[in-house]
This record gives structure tokens, C-alpha cells and sequence, in this order.
């Protein structure tokens, strides 16, 4: 259960001010200080609420905290930020943030240890120390592989319900990392994937791998044949959700836990799955391939602007002059000189008229209109 949950329910407060509490650093669970609302408490756990403590100095930070005591600082990483500085000594970094951050809250001059690192455009879960002591420990943890990390990524491709990539690791003039070829050195890597669930043209896996090569997930499943979904390094980039694809490989460090430095119990924290990826998650599962087909096919289907054989207006009536039958010449009837009923003179003895002399009539005045043509040589 989360704590300001557990909080609410033990000391009869709201929600709203059970969260202040423990942000205020009022609440201690098993004898320490926690400040992270949403942390996962046991059910059996020893919590202490002191109402009066003086509050903590509260900060206004870009850093995102998932847990923090006296010794390790545990953050949920972005992804476009980079970990430390490089020897361009960029001023936003994941570590200047946290010294900002321990400086603003703590006063005097933090320490923050880098332990391990994440890919620039790889978000989640990392830890920094907050002493020298601390830092010597976790590294030994992570250098005999006594971590639990878990990753998500959405890879190219199906992939089986779970496997393993045990490929050694070397460097490359072209590409940044590849495994190594037959014969060739390298250092061992081994990484383990689980199958979450498969998608239209791609399968988002979990991850642990069990050691700690740079970009050994990446390369591990370019290698295979399934790169992450966004990898401009070891993968095309366009094969993710939307027209363009990700913006960044979906590569996301969703678990860390390890034995704490100090006291000896488990720290465990989850990274909840950053807003990109949900979206590009929430696109996959819409791209049925069936649907897809149904477009293609309607889409091949459908006539061209200009194909003669359905116009898009109506065919018009034939003119008076194309019609054979509507001719002054061939069709003396219809004249309007010679078509009594079209006459505003005759219309007044219409009436009187009977059909017979009405036809005589108009006898008459077609032969003098045919010995006035031929005698004009029309």
C-alpha cells in the first residue's frame, strides 16, 4: 500500500494531509524519515506521524524523486537528459539536478556519488549516493551483479514468450557497441526478456539483463534481429508507432532494488512508464493488421480523380444544334418560324383551328421555305 494511503487510514486524516505530511517530513516508517508519498510500505510496518516537527525545506525541482534517506537518492530519469556531464560540461544533467536539489533541501555542500548510468534517451529508475561509504557499497553491488533491474521496451518484430542473448561485447570504428564475431574478444554479456505482450509489427518485453555492458540491451536485440522501436544507433528508426516513428528508443528502466548500504533491508522502486511510451504503446495496440489490409485494399480500390469512366458532373443535354432532329434544316417543325403553336400571332386562332387546317398550313410554308433555299443555292 502506498504510505500516504496507509498514513490516512492509521491516523484518521485525509488524503491531502496525509500526502503533506510525509512531504513536510513528518512521517517516519521504521525509524526513518520518508518524504515520497506514493513509497510502498508493508503491512506490518512502523509508522510514527510527529505532528509538530519542524517542516523540511520544501524545493521546486525538476528532479523526480522515488526514494530517499540518508544515504542513496533514487530519481526517475527523463529521457533527452543526459546522466553526468560530458567533457562538453553541459550545465542540465541528471546529477546537477540532484546536487541542486540536496543543496536546496539539505543546505551545505550535498554529495551526490554516480553508482551507474542511463543512456541519454533511455528513461527511468537510477540511484545516487549520498556518501562516499554509500557509493563504495552500491558500486560492489552492482559490480557482482546483486541488482534487480527490470526494463521495458518495445522491440521490431514477435518475438518467443522468453529467451536469453549471451553474446560478448565489442567496440566498433562504425557502430558504438556490436557483439563479437567468431574468434573475436569480447567482454561477456547476458541479457534475459520476458514477452509482456505482442503488438501489430512489434513486442513489448521486459528485460533484466545480468551484466552491465553500455547499451548491451540495445545491442543485443539489434543483433537479433528485433531493435528497439526509436534506436538511431542500432536500429531504424522509423519502426514504432505513428508516421515518423518514436522520437527516442523505448527503452524504459522500470525496476531497481538492491540491499541497502547502512542497514541491510531491500529498497525496491518502480518508474512508472513515461507519457511517450504509453502513447506509443496505446498507437501499437491500435494498428490491427487486418484493419491495415482493409485500408490498403479500399485504398488501392478506389477510382481516380480523373477516371473517365464515372464522372463527377453530369453529362449535359444535347444542344439543339448537335441533335439531327432539332435542325432548322432537317426538322422544319421544330422552327420557331415555322412551328404554328410557336407563333405569338397564331396563338389567339389556335383555338378556332381545327388539326387539319393547321397541318395544311404548315405544309404550305414548308414547300416555300424549300423553293427559297433551292433557289438561293442553300
Amino acid at each position: 500500500m502506498r504510505l500516504d494511503q496507509e498514513v490516512s487510514r492509521r491516523f484518521s486524516l485525509s488524503r491531502r494531509a496525509a500526502r503533506d505530511a510525509v512531504r513536510r517530513g513528518r512521517v517516519d516508517v521504521d525509524g526513518t524519515t520518508v518524504s515520497e508519498p506514493g513509497l510502498a510500505v508493508p503491512p506490518g510496518a512502523a509508522i510514527e506521524l510527529h505532528a509538530n516537527r519542524p517542516v523540511r525545506r520544501a524545493v521546486r525541482t525538476r528532479l523526480a524523486v522515488l526514494h530517499e534517506d540518508e544515504d542513496v537518492l533514487i530519481v526517475d530519469k527523463p529521457a533527452g537528459l543526459l546522466t553526468v556531464p560530458t567533457e562538453a560540461r553541459e550545465k542540465d544533467t541528471l546529477w546537477t539536478r540532484a546536487i541542486h536539489y540536496l543543496q536546496h533541501r539539505y543546505g551545505g555542500r550535498p554529495y551526490a556519488g554516480i553508482v551507474h548510468r542511463l543512456d541519454r534517451d533511455t528513461s527511468g529508475a537510477l540511484v545516487f549516493a549520498r556518501s562516499r561509504g554509500a557509493l563504495h557499497a552500491l558500486q560492489d553491488l552492482f559490480r557482482r551483479h546483486a541488482i534487480d533491474r527490470e526494463y521495458v521496451a518495445l522491440v521490431e518484430g514477435s518475438l518467443p514468450d522468453r529467451g536469453t542473448f549471451d553474446r560478448d561485447l565489442v567496440r566498433t570504428p562504425g557502430l558504438r557497441r556490436s557483439v563479437a564475431k567468431a574468434g573475436e574478444e569480447g567482454k561477456r554479456a547476458v541479457t534475459r526478456f520476458e514477452t509482456i505482450e505482442r503488438l501489430p509489427r512489434a513486442t513489448c518485453v521486459s528485460v533484466r539483463p545480468e551484466t552491465g555492458r553500455t547499451h548491451q540491451i540495445r545491442v543485443h536485440f539489434a543483433a537479433s534481429g528485433h531493435p528497439i522501436l526509436g534506436d538511431r544507433v542500432y536500429g531504424p528508426a522509423l519502426r514504432g508507432a505513428g508516421p515518423e516513428g518514436p522520437a527516442r528508443q523505448l527503452l524504459h528502466a522500470r525496476r531497481l532494488g538492491f540491499q541497502h548500504p547502512r542497514s541491510g533491508e531491500a529498497v525496491s522502486v518502480e518508474s512508472p512508464l513515461p507519457h511517450d511510451f504509453r502513447e506509443a504503446l496505446a498507437a501499437l495496440r491500435h494498428q490491427s493488421p487486418r484493419t491495415r489490409a482493409e485500408a490498403e485494399a479500399a485504398h488501392s480500390a478506389r477510382p481516380h480523380r480523373d477516371a473517365p469512366d464515372k464522372p463527377h458532373r453530369k453529362t449535359p443535354r444535347a444542344s439543339h444544334r448537335d441533335a439531327p432532329n432539332a435542325s432548322h434544316r432537317d426538322a422544319p417543325h421544330a422552327s420557331h418560324r415555322d412551328a404554328p403553336h410557336a407563333s405569338h400571332r397564331d396563338a389567339r386562332t389556335r383555338l378556332t383551328e381545327t388539326p387539319r387546317t393547321r397541318l395544311t398550313d404548315a405544309k404550305k410554308k414548308r414547300r416555300r421555305s424549300r423553293r427559297f433555299r433551292n433557289r438561293d443555292g442553300g
